[in-house]
């Protein structure tokens, strides 16, 4: 199971830190996506558990970090400096063992055979 959490409601410059619970997905890719109000659902990043890259879509470079502790079986999205084009739905989802994030072709939505349930983020301005 995929368990994602820590979303909220953070004002403008804020920052929040997303949990994602991925217990049975050690040996696969973890990637956050987000989804707005009337819109697709959009890759955000994703780290791989074979060989340590990381991805990340344009809008969040810079501000976000995607780490993952292994101890514990969980992947974290660090959130800092939101905006308000920022809120949506996150979600948690497991690509297949072995794949790697190091281009946006590692974000495609079909790709991931698990999700885990949304958590919300809210930004107000």
């Amino acid at each position: 199971q995929l368990q994602a959490s820590g979303g909220g409601l953070v004002q403008a410059g804020g920052s929040l830190r997303l949990s994602c619970a991925a217990s049975r997905f050690a040996d696969y890719a973890i990637g956050w996506f987000r989804q707005a109000p009337g819109k697709e659902r959009e890759g955000v990043s994703c780290i791989s558990s074979s060989d340590g890259s990381t991805y990340y879509e344009d809008s969040v470079k810079g501000r976000f970090t995607i780490s993952s502790d292994n101890a514990k079986n969980t992947v974290y999205l660090q959130m800092n400096s939101l905006k308000p084009e920022d809120t949506a739905v996150y979600y948690c989802a497991a690509d297949r063992p072995g794949s790697i994030c190091t281009t946006a072709q590692a974000m495609g939505v079909p790709d991931y055979d698990y999700w885990g349930q949304g958590t919300l983020v809210t930004v107000s301005s």
